[in-house]
Parts: C-alpha cells; structure tokens; sequence
C-alpha cells in the first residue's frame, strides 16, 4: 500500500457527541504524604484540552478540514473554556446548553509521566439528547460526512433516530460505539469499535479465522459498510461489502498513552473519505495518525506535515510534495534529532542526468536534501513565454521520485531568498560557476554559520541542450 496525504483543507465534516473538558496537572512527586500513603505531587503546570468527541473534531481540524462540532455542555466556566479551547483549535461549536447539567469535565493528575489519579466530575446528558439530535441534523449538509463519537455519556441515547435521519440525507456516517447495543448503529457508514468492544459484542474468538468469521457477520447482521476493528498491538482489521478484509499491521512505535487514540483514527478516517481517499488507503492513514498521537501523553492531535514526516520515515511514501509551512514544522524534529538540512533549488524543467549527478551530491553533503522549485509563472520569467515544458506539479513529482531527493516545495518569486531565510538550511548548494556573494539566500546561511557550496554540472548535459536536441530531430 502506497500512501500519501490528501489536500483536506476544501474538506466539511460535522462531528457530534459526548464532548468534555480534560485538565492535566504536571508536576514532581519526590516524597510520602504524612496524612495517608500516597504521593505529594508538586503541580509546576496545567493544561486544559478538548476531549470526548471534541477532541475528535480537534483532530480533524488540526488536519485542515473545517469541522463543526455538536455537543452538550452546562452553562458554566468549564463549557465556556471548552468552547473557547475549540474555537481556538479552528472547530466551529455549535453547543446545546442546560443551567442545571454541569459540563463533563477529567482531571488527570501526572509526576515524572506517570498518571496517578484521574478525578471525574459528570452527569448523564441523556435529557439533551432530543436537542442534541436536532441540532446534528441542522448542521449536516446532504451527502456530507458525519462523525458520531459515543462515550456513553447520554448524548447519543437516540442515535438510531439521528442515524436514520441523516442516511435520509445521504450523509456518510462514522461512528465510535460505546456498550454493547451495536443495534443502534445499523446502517452507518463506517462502526470503528475497539477490541475489547467488539469482543464484548461478537463474542470472544479462538484464532484468526473465527475473528474474521465474527468481523464480517457482525457487519453483514447491521448492515454496514465497512467495520473496522482497532486491535491495539495487532494494529487494525478492516472488513466491507466491497472487500475482503483489509489487515494494518501495528506501526513500531513507543507507546506512552493511548488516551483519545480512538478520536485520532475516526477523525483522520473521515476526513480523509471526505477528501475523496479510497476507504483502505484513508484506513491506512488514520493506523498511522494513531501511532504517532500514542507517543504523546493525553488527547492529541496529528498534523498533515507530521503524517507526511512519518511516512517518509517508514519509506511507504509521502516524499516530496510539502508547502513551506509544512516543511518548517517537518525540519523542527529533523534538526531535534542532530540532522543536517541542504538545500538547493532550480527550475528543473526537464530532468537529466546532470540534474540526477548534481542532487546526488548535494545529499551527500547532509541528511536531508530540500530541492525547492520555480513556480510556472517565475520560470517563464527567467526562461521565456515558452517555458516551462513541463509544468510545477510534474516537474516536483520527478524530482520526488529520486532516492536523492527528500522534500520538494515551490516558491513563486524569481529568486528562494525568502524561502531559505523561513527553512534556515545548514548547507545551501547552487550548480554552476556562481560566486558566493551572488547566490541569492547565501547571506542568511552565512549568518546562522551555515555553509553555502557551489557544485559543478555534469558537462554537455543541460535542459536547454534536450530541447535543442528534440528540435534539430527530423519529422
């Protein structure tokens, strides 16, 4: 499976369920409290989160999809923050409200990464749940995608009615079960339980056979599209009306907490369904958004720049095509970890061996080599009318296709001054006879004590020379 990240930012997903506020408190627990055998933990900071079904909409903006989000709070500071925490986030909440229910809210006290105490201040939100209904149903468009996150929390008590009026609308519906009634989910798109809820459901199994036996009744018996298992250390099963079974090994990776793990797989499954993915490559994606948000303590999001990253990490793909933005995040971790970052760039029009010699020697000179490229618009100012042969979306997958090559990004003006002062290479490589001092960014690498290198060209080999070539070529 080759993978790559789609563009979600044209993306719309709604997102509706038990929404709550996670607080952390981080400190040091050096010694016994006198008063009972418990730790004294010295709290040195706190952090509020989005959680429940928020932070499912969290990560869906974090990918770039605009999100609304439908929830249940009280009137009180907690829901205000909580709305204030997702507005902040790029969430549009769209919240029913009650005097009387206090918002849900965890308290999750750590020392040195370690979870000690989770504190849980909650009543049932059954009674807004004909309201809440009402509200997911405005805010859905016809055929739009729809997340249904359930943390048994009351929400949701009439989600087979929400389901039925929502498949009225052709919406695309995800859910997130809770409990043992998979009933109430019949007919949705896509029912993402974990193991020890499908187990709860299915019932247990003796091999892999049986499981997959189970799988496939149980989506046949509720009539959905796809089921798809999250298997903790086994990683991901998916089963469908039109596949098989899809098998996601578990990505290797430290695991420091698994809170919300759930909330970043269907959040990434949807939005990448939404951007238009086939449903085994958007299940690819969300097994890999889940096994970088698990190395991260507490709900968590995952950018498309971090899941790019590791895809070109695990060699599966995801090499090349970065805006700056991204790419300024992707080195942040590169240079964390000691890597040395060159860069070059040129218009790269057609590809030649002189090119494929020049990058090969350009990455030698570091870790990670960035080629950024002329837009159309400025090659046909320092070219002619005539240029560019190839245009800026082919021109970036050639040279993304090249062992050489790790991230390829375009620039619109004449010269990537701008671009290298943003992504502060630490070796900038020009090709052919220029000089140091006219080499365009060459000044602020100097500046940081960067190293700026000029390598010469294979001889006889150059863009203008092919297209010379295929001119004089009779006929």
């Amino acid at each position: 499976m080759t993978l790559s990240v789609p563009d979600f930012s044209s993306v719309r997903v709604v997102v509706g369920g038990d929404a709550m506020l996670d607080e952390y408190w981080f400190g040091d627990a050096a010694r016994i409290s006198p008063e009972a055998p418990v730790p004294v933990v010295h709290a040195t900071h706190r952090e509020q989160r989005a959680g429940g079904a928020a932070n499912v909409a969290m990560n869906l903006a974090a990918l770039g999809a605009s999100v609304r989000f439908v929830g249940a709070v009280g009137r009180d500071a907690s829901g205000r923050l909580l709305a204030d925490l997702m507005q902040r986030g790029g969430v549009e909440p769209s919240l029913v409200q009650d005097e009387a229910l206090p918002t849900i809210h965890k308290l999750r006290v750590l020392a040195r990464s370690q979870q000690l105490i989770r504190l849980d201040s909650e009543q049932t939100l059954e009674s807004l749940a004909p309201e809440f209904n009402l509200a997911v149903e405005a805010a859905a468009g016809k055929q739009q995608v729809v997340v249904l996150s359930d943390y048994g929390k009351g929400t949701l008590t009439r989600i087979a009615e929400l389901v039925e009026r929502l498949k009225a609308k052709s919406c695309r519906i995800l859910i997130d079960p809770k409990g043992r009634d998979f009933e109430r989910y019949r007919g949705c798109y896509c029912l993402t339980p974990n193991q020890s809820e499908f187990a709860a459901v299915a019932g247990a199994w003796r091999d892999e056979n049986e499981f997959l036996g189970k799988a496939k009744a149980l989506r046949e018996k509720l009539d959905l599209d796809y089921l798809l298992v999250t298997r903790s250390e086994r990683g991901m099963t998916m089963v469908g009306k039109d596949i098989d079974v899809i098998d996601l090994a578990a990505e290797a990776r430290e695991v420091f907490d698994v809170t919300g793990a759930g909330d970043t797989v269907i959040a990434t499954l949807a939005g990448a369904v939404a951007a238009g993915v086939t449903i085994a490559d958007a299940a690819g994606l969300a097994n890999l958004a889940a096994s970088i948000v698990v190395g991260r303590i507490g709900v968590a999001q995952v950018t498309p720049s971090e899941l790019k990253m590791a895809l070109h990490q695990r060699g599966h793909g995801g090499r090349g095509l970065v805006t700056a933005d991204e790419l300024e995040g992707i080195l942040r971790e590169f240079r964390q970890r000691g890597n040395r970052i060159v860069m070059t760039n040129g218009c790269f029009d057609i590809l030649h061996a002189g090119h494929v010699s020049y990058l090969e020697e350009a990455k030698a000179l570091g870790d990670q080599l960035i080629v950024a490229v002329n837009d159309d618009a400025s090659v046909a100012r320092l070219k002619g009318a005539s240029r560019p042969i190839n245009p800026l979306a082919d021109r970036m997958a050639v040279l993304a296709g090249l062992a050489s090559v790790d991230w390829v990004v375009p620039f619109s003006e004449d010269t990537p001054e701008r671009l290298i002062e943003q992504l502060k290479p630490d070796v900038l490589v020009k090709g052919g006879d220029w000089r140091v001092d006219q080499i365009a960014g060459a000044n602020h690498v100097l500046a940081r004590g960067g190293e700026v290198r000029v390598l010469a060209f294979k001889p006889g080999r150059s863009t203008t020379g092919v297209i010379d070539a295929i001119r004089r070529r009779p006929g």
